[in-house]
C-alpha cells in the first residue's frame, strides 16, 4: 500500500484565483494547486530559500523542489500560450498561527477544506451551509466592548453544526482595525456586546454580518445564533470610545450592571 501523502501547510488561501491573457478564449486552462501556488509565493514573492519554503510548509526540502518546478512550467504554459490559468484543490491544510514555522500573519486555523476518515479532500468553504463565527472573548463569557476585547472566539460551523473552535489573540488591534483583522481571517459573523458606530461601518464594508448587545456565554449564543434564536440589539451602540470598562461600568448614565451597548 503506497505511504499517503503528506499535507501541505499553507499560510491562507489565495485572494485572487484566477486569470485569463488578454486575447485568449479561456478554452484551455492551466489548473496551479493552492500548495504550488503557496511555493511560489514563499520562493518568488517573499524570497525564502527552498529549506525555508520547506519548515514553512512543513514537508522536506526535496518535495518543495519538486511543486516549485511543477508550478513554475505551469505558469509559463499559461503565459505563453495563453491559457487561463485557475488556483483550485491540492493536498494542503491551512495554517493554525501556532505551529513552530509559521508564517505570523495572524492566521486562524480554519475549516476552508473538510475530509473524510482517509483524509482525502472532500470540498472547499463557500457553500451557504457553512458560517464562520467570531465572538468578543472573555473567560468563556461575551466581552462587552469590541474595541477593546483582546481575544476572539472563532467557530466554524458547517451544517447548522459546529466542527472547529478556536481562541485567537486580536495581537493588539482595536476598533476599526478589528474589523479588517476579522475579513482577513474569513469571518462572516460577529456576536459582541457594545460596539460604536465606526466600528459597526467597517463589519458593514467587511460583509460581516452584526449581532450586538449580547451578553452571556459565548457557546451558548453561537448554539442560539445557529438554532435562530438569538437575542441581539439591532440598534446596539456604545459612547465610551476612549475609555476602559471595568466590570459593572456605567454606560450613558444608566445605572450599575447596565451592559454596554444596550440603550
Amino acid at each position: 500500500m503506497p505511504r499517503p501523502q503528506r499535507r501541505r501547510r499553507v499560510c491562507s488561501e489565495p485572494e485572487y484565483t484566477e486569470f485569463m491573457p488578454k486575447g485568449s478564449t479561456g478554452y484551455d486552462v492551466v489548473i496551479l494547486s493552492t500548495d504550488e501556488y503557496e511555493a511560489i509565493r514563499l520562493v518568488d514573492f517573499e524570497k525564502k530559500t527552498h529549506e525555508q519554503c520547506a519548515q514553512q510548509m512543513d514537508i522536506s526540502r526535496t518535495t518543495v523542489t519538486e511543486i516549485y518546478e511543477r508550478a513554475r512550467f505551469k505558469l509559463a504554459d499559461s503565459i505563453v500560450n495563453g491559457k487561463r490559468l485557475v488556483i483550485e484543490g491540492g493536498s494542503y491544510r491551512l495554517c493554525g498561527g501556532t505551529a513552530k514555522n509559521c508564517c505570523g500573519r495572524n492566521c486562524i486555523n480554519s475549516l476552508l477544506y473538510s475530509e473524510n476518515s482517509d483524509g482525502n479532500f472532500l470540498g472547499k468553504k463557500g457553500g451557504a451551509n457553512i458560517m464562520r463565527i467570531a465572538v468578543t472573548y472573555d473567560n468563556g463569557q461575551i466581552f462587552q466592548h469590541f474595541g477593546h476585547t483582546e481575544q476572539f472566539k472563532v467557530y466554524d460551523v458547517e451544517d447548522g453544526k459546529i466542527t472547529a473552535e478556536q481562541v485567537v489573540d486580536t495581537m493588539g488591534n482595536g476598533h476599526g482595525a478589528l474589523a479588517g483583522f476579522l475579513a482577513s481571517n474569513q469571518v462572516d459573523t460577529l456576536i459582541c456586546g457594545g460596539i460604536g458606530g465606526g466600528a459597526q461601518n467597517a463589519l458593514a464594508e467587511a460583509g460581516i454580518k452584526l449581532y450586538g448587545g449580547v451578553s452571556g456565554s459565548a457557546d451558548e449564543a453561537v448554539e442560539a445564533l445557529i438554532e435562530g434564536n438569538l437575542g441581539y440589539d439591532p440598534d446596539v451602540h456604545c459612547s465610551h470610545h476612549g475609555h476602559g470598562h471595568g466590570e459593572g461600568h456605567n454606560c450613558d448614565g444608566h445605572g450599575e450592571g447596565h451592559v454596554c451597548g444596550k440603550k
